[in-house]
């Protein structure tokens, strides 16, 4: 598995019984695309705020709102997948 994000989505637990497997189901593949979609937006968000701060030579609150937004939607969804 070399996508990161798949990785990081997957929940490893063990099974109990006398044997200990390690059980770890895929997650749902609409999810990760969601969450490398959020990813690719922050970013693109942040190259936005860099050019308007270069360009325009001021702060631009509904673009710095947007950045917080996703970024607050993919950790949720990263720690609310491993509880």
């Amino acid at each position: 598995m070399t996508d990161w994000v798949r990785r990081a989505l997957t929940r490893r637990s063990e099974s109990k019984g006398p044997r200990k497997i390690q059980v770890e189901p895929e997650p749902n593949p609409k999810l990760v695309l969601l969450v490398k979609f959020s990813i690719y937006m922050t970013g693109a968000l942040v190259a936005l705020e860099v050019a308007h701060l270069a360009f325009l030579g001021s702060w631009n609150s509904e673009v710095f709102a947007g950045i917080s937004g996703l970024i607050g939607t993919v950790t949720g969804v990263l720690i609310g997948r491993h509880i």
